[in-house]
């Protein structure tokens, strides 16, 4: 029996995403959407939900990150080979872009749960002889641009990857739609269910527009008007020529240029947003739209070091399948036990920062950690608003701070950051111990998560969707300080899980920069140095965090939310 037929016996949910974080070997993701396709899918076969992702080979990779020695980001290639990863599929479907007949196939990665259970992953690529030189390159490069390429290869995902289901025997009984990239899939569901011209009456259309929203659902990530994807109708006309008639693509995707969200909005009978503050953005986005809020959640297994790891197997055995045991983390894990479990996880940073940076960081001196895609509404630099007042903090009470995170290579703001933060770097040489780790990754996020002894997020309120590296940290006892956005609305215990930056409804750079400040100098600072004395209240916020954040806001919760009031509802 080949690899593909034991997938092929039972009706799944096929769940589209142009970026799915399969491991850190095969760059195929970008940032924080991948990784939640990835975590998805991990959970799912943990609990053997029967799923099949649909994404892009994109053996050209995203970008390998190296810093040179002014602090800037230099991109170079991270190409994979899809043959030692995973078995190319038989099956060609094809689809028209641009008048030319493009020819699609696809690579089949299993994704093996540690538990036993497994999903099948498609990754689509048109690098075949049959297409031109310009068609074979489509699926090449992640996010390629933002023109012409960008579109059809949302075609190959969307139309591409529902043929190529087809061609090979799934059954689906539901489409997820992991943000707008893939939303050309409900098109295609259109023409494949559209009634016969003899069936239908005076003026009525053939689509059958009721059918195909109950097979859809959609997930949307992106609270920033500039990040949904929208195509002119020239292109969309010079790209897909007539697939589906302009009046039909104004009417459910926007009249003055195709907005996929609108697209998927339209064709999807489940909506939900990635937190619940999210899904209220999204309501006022998108007025007259019902959108459910599904908070993200992090996957287990993948998310927490080794020696975290073993102790909860130890103490809180089963964790892994009902992470919801964890929120007896508080009562059955000794204190002790907690502790060195995490110096054990603080140690492999501090190699790693060393091996990668040459810094030496001290392992009883707390690490504040902070990876993020570098961005301007991520705020990295809030931690550096004011030199002289983070020098003052830690001439009292010493820290260190290791960063990671790419820029866009489009993303000129997002440079400049990278080059600004090595600039504090030199500047506080001697005052503060600092370090950035370059090209960050899944195995470098897990050492930083695990090894860190406060994890720092600073975005600008309302722009974290979600945001899901202090759901990480939590799964490894380490408490977040955190602007009140996205998932820590609903995470934050202010003292038990972590602390806030600021609050849900005021903020602005300097305000937040201040509380930043005051809450390390004057509350968690004092904590942790407090712990040589009186351990209690240091450990008490470990275990806050992981049996108040890591119990909830884990992939197993999220999954069985979607399974019963998205895929079954």
């Amino acid at each position: 029996m080949s690899p593909l037929e034991s997938f092929l016996h039972e009706p799944r949910v096929a769940y589209f995403s142009m970026e799915i974080a399969l491991e850190s070997a095969i760059p195929t993701y970008a940032g924080g959407l991948g990784v939640l396709a990835g975590d998805t899918l991990r959970a799912a076969a943990d609990l053997e939900l029967p799923m099949v992702a649909v994404s892009l080979v994109s053996r050209g990779g995203h970008f390998r990150q190296r810093i040179d020695a002014d602090g800037r980001q230099v991109e170079e290639p991270s190409p994979w080979e899809p043959h030692d990863h995973a078995v190319p599929l038989a099956a060609k479907v094809a689809l028209t872009l641009e008048e030319r007949t493009v020819w699609v196939t696809g690579w089949l990665y299993v994704l093996q749960s540690h538990l036993g259970g497994s999903q099948p992953v498609l990754l689509l690529d048109t690098d075949l002889e049959e297409n031109c030189a310009e068609d074979r390159r489509i699926t090449h490069q992640l996010y390629g641009d933002d023109g012409p390429n960008r579109l059809k290869q949302e075609a190959v995902l969307g139309i591409g990857g529902v043929r190529l289901l087809q061609a090979l025997g799934f059954e689906i009984r539901q489409y997820h739609m992991n943000e707008g990239h893939s939303a050309l899939l409900g098109l295609e569901l259109l023409r494949r269910h559209a009634h016969r011209a003899e069936e239908l009456r005076s003026g009525e259309s053939p689509y059958d527009l009721p059918l195909v929203r109950g097979l859809c659902c959609f997930t949307t990530h992106t609270p920033v008007e500039a990040g949904h994807d929208r195509f002119d109708h020239g292109l969309v006309q010079r790209v897909l020529d007539d697939f589906i008639p302009l009046a039909m693509v104004k009417q459910l995707g926007g009249e003055d240029a195709l907005n996929m969200t609108l697209l998927a909005l339209n064709l999807s009978e489940y909506v939900n947003g990635v937190a619940q503050r999210h899904a209220e953005v999204s309501r006022r986005m998108f007025p007259g739209y019902r959108v459910h809020a599904v908070t993200n959640g992090v996957h287990p297994h993948t998310w927490t070091a080794p020696p975290l790891r073993a102790l909860y197997d130890r103490y809180l055995p089963g964790w892994c399948h009902e992470p919801e045991l964890l929120v007896r983390a508080d009562c059955c894990i000794p204190p002790a036990a907690l502790l060195e479990a995490h110096a054990q996880a603080k140690q492999a940073l501090i190699e790693r920062v060393k091996q990668r940076t040459g810094t030496q960081l001290h392992p009883r001196v707390p690490i504040l950690g902070f990876a993020r895609r570098m961005t301007a509404y991520k705020r990295p630099d809030l931690l550096f608003a004011d030199l002289a007042r983070l020098k003052a903090i830690s001439a009292e009470r010493s820290f260190q701070v290791v960063l990671a995170g790419k820029a866009h290579p489009r993303d000129s703001g997002g440079k400049r950051l990278i080059e600004q933060l090595h600039r504090h770097i030199r500047e506080l040489s001697g005052t503060v111990a600092l370090a950035f780790i370059p090209d960050y990754d899944m195995e470098i996020a897990l050492e930083l998560v695990s090894g860190s002894d406060l994890w720092l997020n600073t975005p600008l309120p309302p722009m974290e969707a979600s945001g899901t590296s202090g759901m990480k940290a939590a799964f490894n006892g380490v408490p977040s300080l955190s602007v009140l956005d996205g998932w820590w609305v609903e995470g934050c215990i202010e003292g038990v899980t972590g602390w806030a930056v600021g609050s849900a409804t005021e903020t602005g750079h300097e305000a937040d920069a201040t509380v930043l400040y005051d809450k390390l100098e004057q509350t968690v600072l004092p904590l942790y140095y407090g712990y040589e004395t009186t351990p209690g209240g240091w450990v008490k916020v470990m275990q806050g965090a992981i049996a108040k954040n890591a119990s909830f806001f884990n992939s197993h919760r999220m999954m069985r939310r979607y399974a019963t009031e998205a895929y079954i509802g």
